[in-house]
Formats: C-alpha cells, sequence, structure tokens
C-alpha cells in the first residue's frame, strides 16, 4: 500500500511538473496574442523571446561548459547576415532552412573562435572572443558582397513567409518567433539532460578532473562553443528580421553582448528557465524605469539620467548575484515554490 501511494505522488509531481510549461506554453500561443496589443508585441514580447533564445544559447557556453565570452553579438550578426544573403540570393528557400542554414555558419564560426579555448581560458578567453565582435563588424562593414552590395550599410529585412502565412503582422511576428523558441528551449533542455550536457559540467567544474576520467575536453568545448554559436545565430537572424527589421552592424553592438551576459547572470548561469527570468528582467526594467520617471524626479533624477540609473541597477545587481546568489534568479523563484508548497494549510 504504501509502494503503491509512494508511485502514485511521484506520478502525480512528475505529471504536475509537466502540465505547468505545457499550461504557459498554451497560453502563449493562444491567449497572448488575443489579449496584447500591437506594442506589447513588437516593443516587449518580441525582443523578449529573442533575448531569452540568445541567454539559452550564451548559457550552454559559459553557464553549462565554463567557457568565458563577450562575443554573442558577433556569432548573432553572423547568423543573421547569413539568413539574409541565402533569402535574397536563394529567394525559393524556405525561411525555416535559411534560419538553420544561418545558424549553421554561426556555428562554424563559433568554432573557429573557439579554438584558443583549447590552449586559453579565463580572461585570456574573454579577450579571445571579444576580438570576434571587432572582427566580425569590421569584415561585414568592408566587404561590400555580405550586404548585397548596398551601400547604405542598412538593409532592409527580407519578408517573412512560411508557405502561404505572411509573417507580416506584429501577432504573426510574435507566434513565428514563438515557435521558434520553444523548439530551441525544448532541445536545449533535452542537451543538458544528455551525456554531452553533463560533459559540459564536469569541463566547467574541474576540466583536469574530467579530462583524467576520459572525458574528451577539448572536443566538449568545441561542440559548446558550436551549439552555443548555432542558437546564437538564429538568434541573430530574428533579432534583425523579426525585431528590428534591418539587417545592419549596428544593430549588433557589443552592448548587445553585455546584455546577453547580464541575462544569464541575473537569471541563474547553468539554468533553462533563468533565461527567462534574465530576459524578462533586461527588457521591463527600462520600461519600468520610463513609467517611474514622474517620481524619480521628484528626487532629483532627470529622464536623461535614467539611462545611468539603468547602468547603475545593472551593476549593482550583478555585484549581488554573483556574490550571494551565483544561481541567479532562476534559485529565487524555485527556493520560493518550495516555500510556498511547504506552507501549512490554512495560512
Amino acid at each position: 500500500m504504501e509502494l503503491t501511494r509512494t508511485t502514485f505522488d511521484a506520478r502525480r509531481a512528475d505529471l504536475k511538473r509537466w502540465l505547468t510549461p505545457f499550461s504557459l506554453v498554451l497560453v502563449a500561443f493562444v491567449a497572448v496574442p488575443l489579449v496584447s496589443n500591437d506594442y506589447w508585441l513588437n516593443a516587449i514580447l518580441v525582443p523578449f523571446l529573442i533575448l531569452s533564445l540568445a541567454g539559452l544559447g550564451l548559457n550552454f557556453l559559459t553557464g553549462y561548459a565554463g567557457q568565458l565570452s563577450l562575443g554573442s553579438a558577433a556569432f548573432m550578426s553572423v547568423g543573421a547576415y547569413a539568413a539574409y544573403n541565402l533569402l535574397v540570393r536563394l529567394p525559393a528557400l524556405p525561411l525555416p532552412v535559411a534560419l538553420l542554414l544561418g545558424g549553421l555558419v554561426s556555428a562554424a564560426v563559433g568554432v573557429l573562435f573557439g579554438l584558443p579555448s583549447l590552449r586559453i581560458r579565463g580572461f585570456y578567453l574573454i579577450v579571445s572572443t571579444l576580438a570576434a565582435q571587432f572582427f566580425v563588424v569590421w569584415i561585414f562593414t568592408r566587404v561590400s558582397w555580405f550586404s548585397n552590395n548596398d551601400t547604405s550599410g542598412v538593409l532592409s529585412a527580407p519578408r517573412l513567409a512560411i508557405g502561404y502565412w505572411q509573417i507580416d503582422t506584429p501577432a504573426a511576428r510574435y507566434l513565428f518567433v514563438l515557435g521558434v523558441v520553444v523548439v530551441l528551449f525544448l532541445l536545449g533542455a533535452s542537451v543538458v539532460r544528455s551525456d554531452l550536457g553533463r560533459r559540459w559540467m564536469a569541463v566547467r567544474d574541474m576540466d583536469i578532473a574530467a579530462r583524467v576520467i576520459g572525458i574528451p575536453v577539448g572536443r566538449s568545448k568545441l561542440l559548446a562553443f558550436a551549439l552555443s554559436s548555432f542558437v546564437l545565430g538564429i538568434a541573430g537572424a530574428l533579432w534583425a528580421f523579426a525585431y528590428l527589421g534591418t539587417v545592419e552592424p549596428d544593430g549588433f553592438s557589443l552592448n548587445l553582448s553585455f546584455q546577453v551576459l547580464f541575462i544569464i547572470i541575473i537569471g541563474g548561469m547553468g539554468s533553462i528557465s533563468g533565461n527567462l527570468y534574465g530576459a524578462a528582467f533586461i527588457v521591463l526594467l527600462p520600461i519600468l524605469l520610463s513609467n517611474a520617471a514622474t517620481a524619480l524626479a521628484q528626487i532629483g533624477i532627470g529622464a536623461d539620467q535614467l539611462q545611468n540609473l539603468q547602468k547603475i541597477i545593472f551593476g549593482t545587481l550583478i555585484i549581488v548575484f554573483l556574490i550571494k546568489e551565483p544561481d541567479g534568479l532562476a534559485r529565487l523563484v524555485q527556493v520560493g515554490r518550495r516555500g510556498r508548497t511547504r506552507r501549512p494549510q490554512g495560512r
């Protein structure tokens, strides 16, 4: 009887664990487009989804494999320019295939810039990936082939369509981005629970010990760079096509790389759900500060100082999370859920 009860409780817990994400995804696909206006879809939900996807890509590399990188925006731009050229030069190519190929091109570039990780790590690896940021921007600016010989430097994103579905409204763009993000998050959750994910975490915790027990450290690092850059490349194409509406180097500046890094630090390194929490914080904080401009003005903080205040808040939170809670908001949410579950009924 006790065994049956234990089995029942375990199955109920498993069912609850699967039903909660499924319910959220169902609400996101069905209810959100019906109740959200164009501003929420264009300015909040679409960038939130894309930034959370970019955070997932960097989390593979930094949160799970322990390889530091400041080249996220560079790999995003590679995916955007690759997908753009594929769609422009091969008009019959389906959009999902172009995104997939753009991600693969970005993965190849990521492996190339990940080769130094076989010999260096830490601060020196950060500098190596930072070089990718400047090199990629320089080559896209100087080589006109990548911009289809357009001298303006600002390329209009190609028209998005999948078969007869024209992705030309805020709701359609939101649904398209959401579909891509859900698929890649499911892939990411599967990867981190696989043997490859366990190898990454072993390399992150102590690469010398990982090598001793037979883990191919070099190959694991390069696979982390490849899969991270693949996801970042798709996120970059979505950032250019579905959010910015243009493909340009300035859309993938170093500031974007820092934003993606802030997402995984604040949301939680080595956490799938943490990418969502971190991206929500990054997107919503500037909006909250803008809405509080009147109240802030009464204490001497003008509208021209809001951006500096935002940077101060980000910097402070990063220091606090790195020292007090390295697992970020994901850990705090998990602790809150446990406390609510264990709270006695009637309180």
